[in-house]
């Protein structure tokens, strides 16, 4: 099957894929294309897989870790109070993992719900121009936390 999962990961894989934040061992971390709130992040599996059970045990945990990286780096860069994660599945039947950051300034009538209760249509569109500085700054949170220790590295010189 070819979705719009297989085509965002093939254009990630030829460097055509403007909304690419990094690669990490489980796949590519990338800006969401609706960015209902700033700085909403997926993972897209890589191989692609139909679901997160379709990965073995060792591939399924690393997935896992890679989605709550994304995490911890979008509560540093963006003031977040809290993350939410969600692997859905159901139109793009191909895994990725949605990661939400979620503020305390949100409209009342929204923070407690999903966030797809937003007004989707009303939300702003990924535009890498105008989300150049976040993703700079998520990029490179990510990748500090992907990095080994420094004294990991230096034992291996």
């Amino acid at each position: 099957m070819n979705n719009l999962i297989h085509q965002r990961v093939e254009l990630a894989r030829q460097g055509k894929n403007p909304a690419v934040l990094c690669q990490m061992p489980s796949g590519w971390a990338v800006m969401a294309d609706i960015q209902i709130l700033s700085g909403y992040c997926i993972l897209l599996a890589d191989p692609v897989v139909p679901s997160l059970n379709d990965l073995s045990g060792d591939a399924r945990a690393q997935f896992l870790r890679d989605m709550t990286l994304i995490g911890d780096a979008l509560l540093e860069v963006t003031g977040a109070v809290r993350i939410n994660y969600e692997i859905l599945g159901n139109s793009d039947p191909a895994l990725h993992a949605h990661i939400l950051p979620r503020f305390d300034a949100e409209p009342e009538e929204h923070r407690a719900g999903p966030a797809w209760f937003y007004p989707l249509e009303k939300m702003p569109r990924f535009d890498p121009a105008h989300y150049a500085a976040l993703m700079e700054k998520i990029r490179a949170a990510v990748l500090r936390r992907l990095a080994p220790p420094a004294s990991d590295a230096a034992d291996k010189l």
